[in-house]
């Protein structure tokens, strides 16, 4: 089916896009936590954190696409706030390895995430085909990039690491996706309150009498 203004964001092929999303999310995210434990990464760790969350995200987008723009707007602050938690936890757990020490594996890091951006590269190229997103759609779309620009930071790292045998790489990669799901979060809260005054036809500041 070719991909126009009339694709109906409640059909059939957005319901089957989205499912392919949620279980290569899911998969993602197991061989993250599997691996991570392997390679001692806390990047890695992070990425499994992420994809997890991405998980969750798609479906909640499932059960929203039946619902109310009201309903949908709260899945999508749902998914910023989980971002925000995700991107707090993660930069403890590189502050723990930063005191304690930790001696990630580079090629597992590089390999993991190698194949984790081919599939989050398919993922990103599906929710692109679609037209007309709504908000947790929009939400969807930003975790998929997100996900495929850390991989790449990934890599890097685990290029570094098996140079120099250092553990700064992985944790400065791991903060880093942290940062990205941060700026995802509130990226994806102000799409939700913006969303909001766009169905109200207000904007920002202004009340309705």
């Amino acid at each position: 089916m070719s991909c126009n203004d009339d694709f109906d964001l409640d059909s059939a092929d957005k319901r089957r896009t989205l499912w392919i999303v949620l279980w290569l999310n899911v998969a993602i995210a197991v061989g993250f936590f599997v691996v991570a434990y392997f390679a001692d990464s806390n990047a890695l760790l992070a990425n499994g954190l992420d994809n997890s969350s991405d998980a969750l995200v798609y479906a909640l987008s499932l059960l929203a696409l039946s619902r109310p723009r009201s309903w949908k707007r709260g899945a999508a602050r749902f998914s910023g706030v989980m971002l925000l938690i995700f991107a707090g936890g993660v930069i403890a757990d590189a502050v723990r390895r930063f005191v304690e020490g930790s001696e990630p594996g580079g090629f597992l890091m590089i390999a993991m995430a190698a194949v984790a951006g081919i599939v989050n590269l398919y993922c990103l190229r599906l929710l692109q085909k679609m037209q007309n997103k709504d908000v947790n759609m929009r939400a969807a779309t930003t975790f998929s990039f997100n996900d495929f620009i850390s991989n790449g930071g990934i890599i890097i790292a685990g290029v570094i690491v098996m140079i120099t045998g250092a553990n700064w790489p992985d944790l400065v990669v791991g903060i880093a996706v942290a940062g990205i799901a941060l700026y995802g979060g509130i990226d994806i809260l102000r799409d939700a309150h913006s969303d909001k005054h766009d169905e109200a036809g207000t904007v920002h500041g202004e009340t309705r009498e």
